[in-house]
């Protein structure tokens, strides 16, 4: 059964339409003025505290080519540890956009642990659609992915 588009959502992919010819210039999204992934956020913080919590620079760890923030030591020895466990599905890209084949910014109020893995979304909206039939979405956000990473 198709869904119809909000204009919201068809707002978010007309622009973030243009960066689906250039793809991912990184493996892990950072935004344009930061290397941050996840915007400073604690990804461990989902899975422990089931719950966005700010990381500190003072718990700092580079991985894929971005820093990572922790807030605290434990947070960042289990990222150190296992950094695939943690980190978001499609390099912190939003979920519903890599389903739909394009490439948009996932931000760190807007998430879901499923199945133990973190995925990231737009906004809220954007999230509400993705939790109502994430299952598709999931399959085909992974082939999506899949055609990118090898990309990068």
């Amino acid at each position: 059964m198709k869904k119809r588009i909000t204009i919201l959502q068809a707002t978010v992919l007309i622009i973030f339409s243009f960066l689906q010819h250039v793809h991912a210039e990184d493996a892990i999204y950072t935004g344009y003025f930061s290397n941050k992934a996840v915007s400073g956020y604690d990804v461990v913080s989902y899975f422990t505290e089931q719950k966005s919590v700010k990381g500190s620079s003072q718990y700092q760890f580079e991985y894929q080519g971005a820093d990572w923030y922790f807030s605290s030591q434990e947070h960042l020895t289990l990222f150190k540890n296992n950094p695939e466990k943690y980190a978001p599905q499609y390099g912190g890209y939003c979920a519903w956009a890599m389903a739909e084949d394009q490439i948009a910014p996932g931000k760190a109020p807007y998430w879901t642990v499923y199945k133990n893995k973190l995925y990231l979304n737009y906004d809220q909206e954007v999230l509400d659609t993705w939790i109502a039939d994430k299952d598709n979405f999931i399959k085909q956000a992974d082939l999506n992915w899949a055609k990118i990473d090898k990309e990068l």
